[in-house]
């Protein structure tokens, strides 16, 4: 199945190619690609330069003191340590998962469909937006840990790969598991005495929403083939980040390495993993970050078959991990500087004061795309914009449940210009965040467009 549409769609794609010409999104992104390489600083002087800018915003436009302003930034700043935690075990657990050798040779044999690099460029785009669909932090790990199976097979210019790996994850927040339809379609939720419990069937089963997913599964892998830049203009990636394979050695000179090499070990608590696993499906549960992190642990303790290689294959995963240990915090102050001063709702106000109820989805969009420039999460942007947002759209008569994914929506696409949550991924390719961020700015325009026509008129 896989195969059969994926050829298809490199035959249509090649068609359009032809009619538009040779690279002609990738003259049209160098420009881009050029400036951030040039100004976009390390994810960390980026944190570092909002949070003043938060200070300043909350000073000048909400009349807080300055050590008002301190004081909610030190109140919140270790907010997201769960979360921050959860973040840093994605990356490692699906490291290690995708380290054994039966998923490497899974990835490895579905990167073989790509012989040349446009396909490359539109395989890994398709993995990335499917997987993102299903689990934001299942998307995340696996576009990245695929993208650098392609490119152990295919001459492909790695910024670009990487780019179009993390660009599936603009849909995650129509997708299966987005937190503000399901937070809207639980009962009791904390705006349910507003506007009730609104059902997936609205949401994320409503058409004009698989509308605008169906939309970006098409454009996103068009766009990123696109932009791929000829042979002489290439970067490739570096032998030694995409040198990983696991050691596999057994060495036994005391009683211990008998353990640390025994699969009866590993196995017995693998499978006790296993069972609870299914366990939590049959009685219902739901995709969540901690399961998806539980999964990638217990299945790589089972076939690591060992803990001493496991734990290799986390010493190894451990190493990209320090941005998302330093930064997490930053953020954290920031959402709190933003909540705490009003300065997000204001933003909210601000937007709707010239909405009306056609228009409103469509600033609902925007004005989460800006407030998750400084508050990117989005269970905790939901907090912040639900409180503007519902009477807005009680009073004006628009269309709730196309209001909140309009902040849905918005909350995903500025992830195209935020690298808060692309660390996962550049650390496991071995990037920076400048590497990739000028392929994501050309995205973040044309799925903008994109969005906004579903949310407005679809």
């Amino acid at each position: 199945m896989l195969p059969q549409a994926f050829s298809l769609a490199c035959q249509q794609q090649n068609k359009l190619k032809k009619i538009l010409g040779d690279n002609v999104l990738d003259r049209a992104a160098k420009p881009m690609v050029s400036l951030v390489d040039k100004y976009l600083p390390d994810p960390y002087l980026f944190v570092i330069i909002l949070t003043l800018l938060s200070f300043v915003a909350a000073m000048v436009f909400q009349g807080h003191s300055p050590m008002a302003v301190v004081e909610m930034w030190g109140d919140g700043f270790w907010n997201l340590l769960t979360f921050s935690m959860q973040m840093l075990l994605v990356l490692v657990t699906g490291f290690m998962m995708a380290s054994t050798p039966l998923v490497r040779g899974i990835l490895n044999r579905i990167a073989g469909l790509a012989r040349t690099p446009g396909q490359a460029i539109v395989l890994v785009t398709f993995i990335a937006l499917i997987a993102s669909w299903i689990n934001w932090g299942f998307g995340l790990v696996v576009g990245a840990l695929f993208a650098k199976a392609l490119a152990r097979q295919s001459r492909v210019h790695y910024p670009l790969l990487i780019a179009s790996a993390y660009s599936g994850f603009i849909v995650w927040h129509g997708g299966l598991a987005g937190s503000i339809p399901l937070t809207i379609a639980t009962e009791n939720h904390f705006t349910a005495d507003v506007i009730g419990v609104i059902g997936t069937s609205e949401t994320i089963f409503a058409f004009f929403n698989l509308a605008i997913v169906a939309a970006l599964f098409i454009i996103v892998p068009l766009v990123n083939r696109l932009m791929l830049p000829n042979e002489r203009d290439s970067v490739y990636a570096d032998p030694k980040i995409l040198n990983d394979e696991p050691d596999t050695s057994v060495v036994i000179n005391r009683p211990a390495d008998y353990l640390e090499n025994s699969r009866t070990l590993a196995w017995l608590i693998g499978f006790s993993g296993i069972a609870f696993i299914f366990q939590y499906f049959i009685e219902g549960g739901g995709l969540n970050l901690n399961i998806v992190n539980f999964m990638f642990l217990f299945v790589a303790i089972i076939l690591h078959q060992t803990p001493k290689r496991l734990l290799a294959s986390l010493n190894e995963a451990v190493k990209g991990g320090a941005g998302i240990v330093i930064q997490f915090p930053f953020y954290a102050g920031i959402m709190s500087v933003m909540t705490a001063s009003g300065l997000a709702a204001s933003i909210s106000t601000g937007f709707v004061s010239i909405a009306s109820a056609e228009s409103l989805p469509f600033w609902s969009f925007i004005s989460a795309g800006v407030v998750n420039i400084f508050v990117p999460s989005g269970g905790g942007q939901w907090a912040v914009q639900a409180p503007v947002m519902l009477p807005a759209a009680q009073e004006l008569g628009a269309d709730i449940s196309r209001v909140a994914m309009g902040v849905a929506w918005g909350d995903a696409w500025t992830n195209l210009l935020q690298p808060f949550w692309a660390l996962p991924v550049l650390a496991i390719a071995g990037l920076k965040a400048k590497d990739i961020m000028g392929y994501c700015l050309m995205l973040l325009i044309v799925t903008g467009i994109i969005i906004s026509a579903g949310l407005t008129w679809l």
